[in-house]
């Protein structure tokens, strides 16, 4: 008999980014291992991205609860009588006006753990009444933001419903909240929060080996490993393997550039070893870029001529790029983070059978992943000489990915491991 589980979580479609994705894919495949997802999220969202395409990838069948949420940036759009941006863009900005660093300081210290905590208290009244007329037998969360994990906990606390807590981002050793003008006090009480779920949640759930590692240490517990992962059925009919492009070499980097994530190293190797050679090359950046990063690029004459900045396309757009390319670029973190950095389209790069080059930790989890696939290689952001040398020893075709580590990292696959979790978890109280 199929059982239903409630999935919370602040990012859906028509958002984008990795974190959709997660759990769109998650969402598409349970009913397959005898689970109706039925998906929480909120009916007046403040995010930037945003990709109605991804919208179609929704089950018609599948339900979806949206429950209107109170944030404050509006309090900020009238100081400011204008747009405000995410906390974690404004951060990147050089120039930050009085409110923007008042609006900062607030966000760190008054506002635990995020600006959508004023959503939990609601969403449990709402909830718990679901839940005890017997509507659901399992709960999921998925953070950041971190307060959908306080909905879960409440809401395992008031009803006694199996709860799995899924974290895409470390909570209490996030380096986001590094870069916040945060009182000791107030870093105290999100790791007392981040302790009070890894205690309660009947299963907590990491996205990458590190990360796994370190929660265990926090916990005390085994946590569950689950990666990210690529889903077929998102590559278009008449993929070609190879790129179709002949008198150029197409370098191609999709997702965003901000100020973790630094491509201006790689740039500075690609005008080293091109400049001077006779192959025509482009390197084509697909999603939005920083404007330091902009600035760096415009004011360098060769690299204005190779480089273009495509914007922000549609998921299914990205393919187009693809299909392109060479070679695709992947720009991890340079933070304490960094070793446990596995981002989405790290599972999309393989699936598409492309060389690899990225800038990252090369002991870290995606270095790992690339060299047990044969897809690639990780250079530390300073090895400006390794990653020249790979630049001109480069031969396009020459990814060897195996088969057998994309079927590891399949969405489906990957969602069978999820119900069985839930299976077990759920078998076990009854």
């Amino acid at each position: 008999m199929t059982k239903r589980v409630l999935i919370i979580t602040y990012y859906w479609p028509p958002s984008a980014g990795s974190g959709v994705q997660r759990w769109l894919k998650f969402a598409k495949y349970l009913p397959e291992f005898g689970w109706e997802p039925v998906i929480f999220t909120p009916e007046n969202p403040d995010f930037d991205l945003r990709d109605k395409s991804l919208e179609k990838e929704v089950d018609p069948a599948t339900e979806v609860l949206r429950f209107p949420i109170w944030e404050p940036y509006g309090i900020f759009r009238k100081l400011k009588r204008g747009n405000v941006k995410d906390t974690a863009k404004i951060l990147g900005e050089s120039n930050k006006s009085w409110i923007d660093r008042m609006g900062i300081w607030i966000r760190a210290n008054l506002i635990v753990p995020d600006p959508r905590v004023f959503w939990v208290k609601p969403s449990v009244n709402f909830l718990a009444d679901l839940i005890q007329k017997g509507q659901f037998d399992a709960v999921i969360t998925t953070g950041p933001p971190h307060s959908m994990h306080l909905i879960g906990r409440n809401l395992k606390r008031k009803t006694g419903i199996i709860w799995l807590a899924d974290f895409r981002d470390p909570w209490s050793e996030w380096e986001f909240l590094d870069t916040l003008p945060m009182h000791p006090i107030v870093r105290k009480k999100h790791r007392k929060l981040e302790k009070s779920i890894f205690q309660e949640a009947d299963k907590v759930i990491a996205i990458s080996p590190t990360f796994q590692q370190e929660f265990q240490k926090l916990a005390q517990r085994q946590i569950s490993l689950l990666t990210n992962g690529f889903d077929s059925s998102d590559l278009p009919e008449g993929w070609q393997s190879e790129s179709t492009v002949r008198d150029q070499l197409e370098i191609v980097y999709t997702g965003v550039i901000d100020s973790i994530r630094n491509p201006i190293p790689f740039l500075k190797a690609f005008q080293e070893v091109y400049s001077d050679a006779d192959q025509a090359v482009r390197l084509r950046f697909v999603g939005k870029v920083s404007e330091d990063v902009q600035s760096y690029i415009i004011q360098n004459s060769w690299l204005k001529e190779h480089v273009t900045l495509e914007g922000y396309v549609s998921h299914g757009e990205v393919f187009d790029f693809y299909k392109d390319a060479h070679l695709l670029l992947l720009i991890l973190t340079d933070t304490k983070n960094a070793k446990g950095n596995i981002p989405g389209k790290l599972f999309e790069y393989l699936a598409t059978g492309r060389p690899i080059l990225a800038l990252g930790d090369p002991l870290g989890d995606s270095a790992g992943i690339l060299k047990s696939a044969g897809a690639g290689h990780v250079f530390s952001h300073t090895d400006l000489k390794g990653i020249g040398e790979f630049l001109l020893k480069f031969v396009p075709g020459s990814s060897t990915t195996t088969k057998s580590t994309l079927e590891a990292f399949s969405r489906k696959k990957l969602t069978e491991k999820l119900a069985g979790i839930l299976d077990e978890k759920t078998n076990t109280v009854s």
